[in-house]
């Protein structure tokens, strides 16, 4: 797959729409939780798939407009708005590409979202220009093991859960983020070292730049 090319990711998401519930249920609810909890102002939700974490909003947001590239997703989340405290915007698109001025929003979550991007530097590099100077950025991310047998292990099933789910689960996160111009300023291991928690930033926002290790 060419790393622009979010078509064959968009077929990909079209084709598990009916089963997604099924995926999300994956992500527990209080993860979930634990990130929205950051949220705050006009949030922009990126993969919002098929809407699980709308109800889980809470009146320190403003609205949520959440984005996917699967109309199938969309229509998926369409039948949780009604559940949400807060209004909801829903549109089909890109992360790699988005349609909002620079600066518009307070806060972006993703939560398991960027193993699926083509380009997911580029898509980073995206959120971190739509989210204001003072904004944050949350996101919950599954990324390689450091342990050694561990990433080699996800190294070898990696092509299974692309082929399954068009998911790649072996990307170096972290690195990315840093590179994208998201500073970091907490990370907390929810699973491991494989899912990580992270709350950053645009760079240069801070005076001072520092990680803190949250405790469970």
């Amino acid at each position: 797959m060419h790393k622009n090319d979010s078509s064959q990711t968009k077929k990909n998401f079209d084709r598990i729409a009916i089963i997604q519930d099924i995926v999300n249920d994956l992500v527990p609810e209080k993860w979930r939780l634990k990130a929205l909890h950051f949220a705050h102002g006009r949030v922009l939700e990126v993969g919002v798939g098929s809407g699980f974490n709308l109800p889980l909003y809470t009146a320190a947001c403003s609205e949520v407009v959440g984005i996917d590239p699967s109309l199938g997703m969309l229509h998926r989340a369409a039948r949780r708005v009604n559940k949400a405290r807060v209004p909801i915007f829903l549109y089909e698109m890109d992360v790699q590409s988005l349609e909002f001025s620079t600066a518009s929003f307070d806060t972006v979550i993703a939560t398991c979202v960027f193993g699926t991007v083509p380009d997911p530097l580029k898509g980073l590099k995206e959120i971190s220009r739509v989210c204001r100077p003072d904004g944050t950025i949350i996101l919950v991310e599954y990324m390689r093991s450091s342990q050694d047998w561990l990433g080699k292990f996800m190294d070898w099933l990696n092509p299974v859960t692309v082929w399954l789910l068009g998911n790649h689960i072996n990307h170096p996160t972290v690195p990315l983020v840093l590179q994208a111009g998201i500073e970091i300023r907490e990370v907390e291991n929810l699973f491991g070292d494989v899912v990580k928690l992270i709350v950053g930033q645009p760079v240069n926002s801070f005076q001072v730049s520092c990680v803190t290790h949250l405790q469970r």
